[in-house]
């Protein structure tokens, strides 16, 4: 991004076109925001010498007013520029389904439990599966059916700990873990009535999930601390 300065052209730019004068003094046409007044250093350099009489006087406020506006236009441009950049695309954030993933998920298989909760296995793990109320860490990318991201262990960089089937977290992300295996990753398609009854109101710039709104999450079943024994 530019900075403040570089938006700013230098008094005595060249491409002069006057358009008009008054009190003797011809000023610049905007080139860029900045106007140029050609006699202002010679009308201060005057007032220091002999002094200011009333026209002097009228014709440096107006000088002042003028440079007064200058600054007041270039902090409009700056924020002009801020609004415009807070437009831009976002930056992509981290999944843990690629594109090349959404491609393979097409040709598996829906599962659908009893509750209604369906999904997919992106990965099926090897290693041991849950039991209820052991402690679990697994990431979870959380979207709204559109594919927008309104909450994501991957940003805040550490896995989620909660122990599994205890209701420390959503019924269709409790009932989707207990039947995956360590290294796993699968994408849960949770009904309404399994995700956040009461709606859930989002992080600025995140979409914000209705009440009963069905969502989908992507999650990565990393470690069961307890079950995982180091060999000798």
């Amino acid at each position: 991004m530019a900075s403040p300065s570089s938006l700013l052209l230098p008094i005595g730019a060249s491409g002069k076109s006057l358009c008009g004068t008054h009190q003797g003094v011809s000023c610049d046409k905007f080139r860029g925001v900045v106007p140029r007044c050609s006699n202002l250093e010679a009308g201060l350099r005057v007032s220091r010498t002999i002094g200011c009489d009333s026209k002097t006087k009228l014709s440096l406020m107006k000088r002042r007013d003028m440079i007064g506006f200058v600054f007041g236009a270039s902090t409009l441009l700056l924020d002009s520029c801020d609004a415009n950049g807070a437009g831009l695309p976002q930056e992509e954030k981290p999944k843990l389904c690629d594109e090349n993933c959404e491609k393979e998920l097409e040709n598996v298989p829906m599962m659908t439990t009893e509750s209604g909760l369906q999904y997919k296995d992106i990965k099926v793990g090897t290693g041991p599966s849950p039991p209820i109320g052991f402690q679990v860490a697994a990431n979870y990318v959380a979207m709204v059916p559109s594919g927008q991201i309104f909450d994501s262990s991957l940003e805040k960089g550490l896995p989620y700990l909660f122990r599994v089937g205890s209701g420390q977290v959503i019924k269709g992300l409790d009932e989707g873990i207990l039947s995956m295996k360590v290294g796993g990753k699968r994408r849960l398609y949770i009904p309404g009535p399994l995700a956040f009854p009461k709606g859930l109101i989002s992080a600025p710039g995140r979409p914000r999930v209705p009440p009963s709104s069905p969502v989908v999450f992507d999650v990565s079943l990393e470690y069961i601390p307890g079950l995982e024994i180091d060999e000798d």
